[in-house]
């Protein structure tokens, strides 16, 4: 089972109730949260202090060795080669491989393995020694056996795309732009931002990953929790693509058939994480503006718990946003209903109905309009319509004129006669 180097035997502390989600009950009396500070979309409580993620330790994927042991240059760290072994390292040693052609991630061959034919598949598990160093040499990771799936992102992407690049029993030198690791945010409080690492890796099992349909219930929790305490990871580092690609791995284990029947308790929890799972999702499609793909993820969770206050909120915001205001402010009546007290709903329900009035007052305007322009243009075929009734002055006065002379014109004929 991969682990991602984020259980207990790492010496992580269990994150599974500390989401983004913080949808879990025991989560009002956490010290910490995953959420973001101001995302106006989540709906927190004015008094809850816990989403602030200045003081949060991320979600590691790999171990937390923070005693750098001496380094020795003339060996691989960790390696118990013998001096003639080590003395042959420099012929056995490649020149370096721009893995993406971009210059920014790196891998050299310290010590060959067993051949390309034994170099790891996606999807399957893999075990490596692990030590990562910053550019000034000093370890920030120290983890003799790390375990997760290769292709999963379970791990920084400059260890899980070198990865597929070593053979059985290789040892490898990789160099990281920042991009790779831990980007822009860093790692607290031992990487800073922007930092490069070079990491020695070796390989040292690779394996099948697990039959799903053979995964007792607690082996699919914890699994499933795995994947998305990876996708907190990454919405934590701003990453969102990455975290709904974990997200999305999450639900994927926790929907697949079963040939192991689960008790009820198992399936409750499965619902639990699962719920987590689609909430978190749909806040970092928001993120991405991605508001159709958010919709249909809140929808889901409705269908699970129709008084779930996240996604009453979030799917309210997105309708808003889609400027379906008839629609949005009923879901945050409902989510206010649930949660009175609560001022963040408070206050974007009052929004919502002052826009939805606004858009009302426009469209009342838009359609008097089009009945006054219909209304003054039929006004022409009124006075038509009356006109045959009505004998103009100049009409009186032709046909006076043509009588006249008609008279006049008897007068003559008769004179004549």
């Amino acid at each position: 089972m991969a682990s991602g180097g984020e259980g207990p035997a790492d010496g992580f502390p269990d994150w599974a109730d500390t989401s983004i989600d913080l949808s879990s009950p025991g989560l009002a009396r956490a010290s910490v949260s995953m959420l973001d500070n101001g995302e106006d979309f989540e709906v927190l409580d004015e008094d809850d202090d816990d989403d602030d993620l200045s003081e949060l330790p991320p979600l590691e994927d790999i171990g937390t060795g923070r005693t750098p042991p001496a380094r020795d240059d003339t060996q691989a760290p960790g390696s118990e080669q013998a001096p003639e072994e080590a003395s042959n390292m420099p012929q056995a040693a490649e020149e370096w491989l721009d893995v993406l052609g971009s210059g920014l991630l790196k891998k050299k061959t310290l010590v060959p393995g067993q051949g390309v034919e034994s170099r790891p598949r996606k999807g399957q598990d893999v075990t490596v020694r692990l030590k990562a160093m910053l550019e000034d040499g000093s370890v920030v990771e120290d983890n003799p056996s790390l375990s997760f799936t290769l292709g999963d992102c379970d791990v920084m992407q400059a260890l899980d795309l070198c990865a597929q690049l070593m053979e059985m029993g290789e040892t490898a030198l990789i160099m990281s732009d920042a991009k790779y690791c831990y980007g822009p945010q860093g790692r607290s409080p031992d990487i800073p931002p922007h930092a490069a690492l070079t990491l020695e890796v070796q390989l040292l099992a690779v394996q099948d990953a697990p039959d799903l349909e053979l995964l007792h219930g607690r082996e699919k929790i914890q699994l499933a929790n795995r994947k998305r305490e990876r996708g907190n990871f990454y919405y934590q580092q701003a990453d969102y693509v990455l975290a709904i690609n974990s997200y999305d791995i999450a639900l994927k284990t926790i929907d697949s058939s079963s040939k192991v029947d689960f008790s009820p308790e198992e399936e409750a929890e499965l619902l639990e994480v699962k719920v987590k799972c689609l909430n978190n999702l749909a806040a970092s499609q928001l993120k991405l503006d991605h508001y159709e793909a958010a919709l249909r993820s809140c929808t889901q969770v409705l269908e699970h718990q129709p008084e779930n206050i996240k996604a009453l909120f979030r799917k309210g915001k997105v309708l808003a946003q889609q400027g379906e205001y008839s629609e949005a402010i009923p879901l945050l009546k409902a989510a206010l209903k649930l949660e009175p007290s609560n001022k963040t709903i408070h206050a974007e329900l009052s929004k919502l109905v002052k826009k939805h009035a606004e858009q009302k007052n426009v469209e009342t305007a838009m359609y008097r309009k089009m009945l006054g322009n219909a209304g003054t243009s039929s006004t022409p075929a009124l006075c038509k319509d009356k006109a045959p009734r009505s004998i103009p002055w100049k009409w009186l006065f032709g046909a006076t004129a043509v009588a006249l002379g008609g008279v006049a014109l008897s007068v003559v004929i008769a004179a004549r006669n």
